[in-house]
């Protein structure tokens, strides 16, 4: 079996163009899949049906796995059985007639412009780290891009004259423009910070840790941790939390839909109307909070 999802996250990958994340999702939900049928001795997959999945799912849910995830890995197992019915491997696709659990959409956590303020305000350009760190949430606040993104950009990517970064993800590009204040943390970091912290003139990273090599998603997440703790905001801040923020203060401040979702890179636009009701909620909020007769 190990075999069979080789082939399929290859197919993935060179037909789909999906990202690296993306594509170690499709095979974590496959692998579990498949631990599950060898636990009720199921070695064939083409003795497999709808029932086996509807159980699986059940199963999944009796573990206490969110309906989100339920939903994620039918969605995976389904591509699945799709790429194995066009193969020929298997004579039916038991997903066809599955509907997918219905999810309910939070809305993600966002910062007030003054809590964003004072995140912003934490690292203190006195150190590497520092001006290092005051350059990377500058920039996401600037921009929207995902922290993924962030650490995959290289130096050619960021062109300061021009006031934009260039932004890939899969086979899609976008161009992305920056604001004065990220571009003065951005050129104090790199002729302040980064020289000193690169051991290599190979090193093609735009950020890089304290030992020279290309920052790690983990690495920024403790960064962001301790900025929040600093600051003692009370919310839940996560790596996304700037790129949500970003986007509701777009759409607050008059920017439409479509030039977010270009911004954000969004392949469809119901992804993007998600900042609207947040835009909406506010308005509420402010009401109640402001009008004498709310």
């Amino acid at each position: 079996m190990e075999a069979l999802v080789q082939q399929f996250v290859d197919f993935l990958e060179k037909d789909k163009r999906l990202s690296m994340n993306t594509l170690q999702s499709y095979r974590r939900d496959i692998e579990q899949y498949f631990s599950y049928l060898q636990e009720i001795n199921l070695q064939n997959i083409a003795n497999t049906n709808k029932t086996t999945v509807i159980a699986y799912l059940l199963y999944l849910q009796k573990k206490g796995r969110a309906t989100s995830t339920i939903s994620r890995n039918l969605a995976s197992i389904r591509s699945f059985y799709q790429y194995i019915a066009k193969s020929k491997l298997i004579d039916h696709d038991p997903t066809a007639e599955l509907e997918s659990p219905k999810v309910e959409k939070k809305l993600p956590q966002i910062l007030s412009p003054e809590e964003v303020e004072l995140l912003l305000e934490q690292p203190q350009c006195v150190d590497l780290k520092g001006y290092r760190d005051k350059a990377m949430l500058e920039l996401l606040y600037a921009t929207g891009i995902r922290v993924s993104e962030l650490i995959q950009l290289d130096l050619e990517d960021v062109d300061l004259e021009m006031a934009y970064i260039r932004c890939c993800k899969g086979a899609r590009e976008r161009m992305i423009p920056i604001g004065s204040m990220a571009i003065n943390a951005l050129k104090d970091y790199l002729s302040k910070s980064r020289p000193l912290l690169v051991q290599s003139e190979d090193e093609k990273a735009l950020f890089v840790n304290i030992n020279g090599s290309r920052l790690t998603r983990q690495g920024f997440w403790k960064i962001i941790k301790q900025y929040k703790n600093q600051a003692k905001i009370n919310k839940d801040i996560t790596p996304h939390t700037l790129r949500h923020s970003f986007a509701a203060h777009l759409l607050e401040n008059g920017a439409d839909l479509r030039s977010i979702q270009e911004m954000l890179g969004h392949s469809d636009i119901s992804s993007t109307q998600i900042y609207a009701q947040i835009a909406r909620n506010r308005l509420k909020e402010i009401y109640k909070k402001t009008h004498p007769r709310a």
